[in-house]
């Protein structure tokens, strides 16, 4: 897992064991930006399948969508929410660009040999439905999470387990709500709808739960690494 692998990094960035001993709070801020940056696009990408868990329906992207949270409280968290902010804005462009450019490649006439060409705009070619539902949710969850994690440090700096997880609730919770709102009201039952918000945004609040120790590590060890 993602989470595990940073920690293992910063592990040995404290005990000297690896290429990058040197590494900094500036030099890891710029890692995990690109780290917040690819899952995102690959949330988005995958966001349009949807699975069924135990007769619940969510969209592949709550199983990879959490990591971004995680990221985003680890920044807000270690370097604050102005510059957890600016990740969150960098995301939402340079998916708008991957967004983009998948329909440049679709619109693109395809060879005659190529006989995929349906399938390639089924999967990357989302409606602008989906397409506003998630740049949208994305937005509002994201920077109320990354607030709302540094307004409750100013209150009680040492609660960061609550602190994780009441941001991710709310953040997710209307990540939730204006996503599924936005992108599929009218194509379900209302009640399914309900439950579709519900659980989506408690299953991504469990994963926070189920990762907080990880989540814990990696926030102790980027704040122990030097400043520059």
């Amino acid at each position: 897992m993602l989470e595990f692998q940073l920690v293992k990094f910063i592990y040995n960035q404290k005990y000297n064991m690896t290429m990058f001993e040197n590494l900094t709070k500036t030099e890891l801020y710029t890692i995990l930006t690109g780290v917040f940056t690819a899952c995102l696009i690959i949330s988005n990408t995958v966001a349009s399948k949807t699975f069924v868990l135990f007769s619940f329906t969510l969209p592949s992207a709550v199983l990879i969508f959490p990591v971004i949270y995680i990221i985003s409280d680890v920044l807000a968290e270690v370097y604050g929410y102005e510059k957890a902010r600016r990740v969150i804005i960098l995301g939402f462009f340079m998916n708008l660009v991957a967004v983009i450019y998948y329909n440049i490649a679709i619109w693109l006439p395809a060879p005659s040999f190529f006989e995929n060409a349906a399938a390639f705009e089924i999967v990357l070619g989302s409606t602008f439905r989906l397409l506003i539902a998630g740049f949208a949710a994305y937005i509002v969850g994201s920077l109320v999470n990354a607030k709302l994690m540094t307004y409750l440090k100013e209150w009680n700096e040492d609660k960061l387990f609550f602190r994780c997880i009441v941001s991710t609730l709310f953040g997710e919770g209307l990540d939730a709500l204006i996503f599924i709102t936005i992108g599929f009201f009218g194509t379900m039952p209302t009640e399914a709808l309900a439950v579709m918000i519900i659980v989506q945004a408690l299953f991504k609040t469990v994963y926070e739960i189920i990762v907080y120790p990880v989540t814990r590590k990696v926030i102790v060890g980027v704040k122990e690494l030097p400043e520059i």
